[in-house]
């Protein structure tokens, strides 16, 4: 399998990210133990979570996450073998002083992830969401000092607006984020690549999208409302279900026709051909599920089926 480097670092990972915001809660540890065996083994490496996971679960409080994959790090052994990204900002919970940027909140909660993940760095460390309560520059120096202690490799940003993120790259003198996590799939193209997306090619970042695969409505399993009580998700998908939306879904049922793969395989490798994309980033709560997943990596789409695709989710 080819490795893509993420933006313009040496770190090099395999092209489709494994999201962990599932375990420990719709995913069990023995589940998510199973789950990312199957990853590692199959040849991949890179696996997401953030400390906030799944403190919106009934009696979480956050970190469930990073505590199972620490756990399967201690009994697998196979640290060396994951590129570990993690985020930190999103609000943890009532507690008005646990979210954001703040240097000192930063420099508190890296110990935390670190001591959940049950290791002494972090490969990707990610600010989960802009802090405009903070100069862009607050972060960048908590980083520095992480990454000169070793406990960080590189940075990353998520859900940050066009402005906020030029304003960080052009700070000098501390580190620069590798990397942008936005939401980005055949469904919402223009948010990011109106202007994110040039923002990212022009200065060589990475992207690893979110929600790839619309919450599960590019799976093809989301066709009329009546679809929408098969999963405590379907109330996400709603907003899909327009002329537009089951348009792609059409596209999509063309193209995994084609090719005798499933439709969620279709749409992560519609990704895969965006040239600024290293890596979508998806969820499964399964083995199997996983797989289905993992197909996209193999799939080539035609120029053909890549046109079909364009036509159906084309934002202008």
């Amino acid at each position: 399998m080819k490795k893509r480097t993420v933006g313009k670092s040496p770190l090099e990972v395999a092209p489709f990210m494994l999201g962990g915001n599932v375990f420990g809660w719709t995913a069990d540890e023995k589940t998510s133990f199973a789950i990312l065996d199957a990853f590692v083994d199959a040849g991949f490496d890179f696996v997401d979570t953030a400390d906030v996971y799944s403190h919106w679960a009934p009696g979480h409080v956050g970190g469930e996450s990073e505590t199972v994959i620490g756990n399967w790090f201690k009994k697998s052994g196979k640290r060396n073998k994951v590129v570990i990204a993690t985020k930190v900002g999103a609000p943890m919970g009532s507690d008005p002083a646990k979210k954001g940027l703040r240097k000192s909140y930063i420099l508190k909660e890296v110990e935390d992830s670190l001591r959940r993940l049950q290791t002494d760095h972090i490969d990707l460390y990610q600010s989960h969401y802009d802090d405009l309560s903070v100069m862009v520059d607050e972060p960048l120096e908590a980083y520095k000092e992480l990454i000169q202690a070793g406990k960080v490799r590189f940075i990353g940003a998520s859900n940050f607006t066009p402005d906020r993120l030029r304003a960080a790259l052009k700070v000098g003198g501390l580190p620069h984020y590798i990397s942008l996590q936005p939401q980005y799939n055949l469904v919402e193209r223009e948010g990011f690549e109106k202007e994110l997306g040039p923002i990212c090619e022009e200065n060589g970042l990475g992207v690893v999208p979110y929600f790839s695969l619309a919450a599960g409505f590019l799976t093809g399993k989301y066709r009329t409302e009546n679809d929408l009580a098969q999963s405590p998700r379907g109330n996400n998908v709603k907003k899909y279900l327009t002329p537009k939306g089951l348009g792609v879904i059409a596209a999509l049922d063309e193209v995994s026709g084609r090719h005798n793969v499933p439709q969620a395989a279709v749409a992560l490798a519609w990704l895969l051909t965006r040239p600024v994309v290293t890596a979508p980033l998806s969820s499964a709560t399964s083995v199997a599920q996983l797989h289905t997943l993992l197909k996209a990596v193999d799939l080539t789409l035609t120029e053909d089926d890549i046109a079909v695709l364009d036509k159906a989710s084309a934002w202008q």
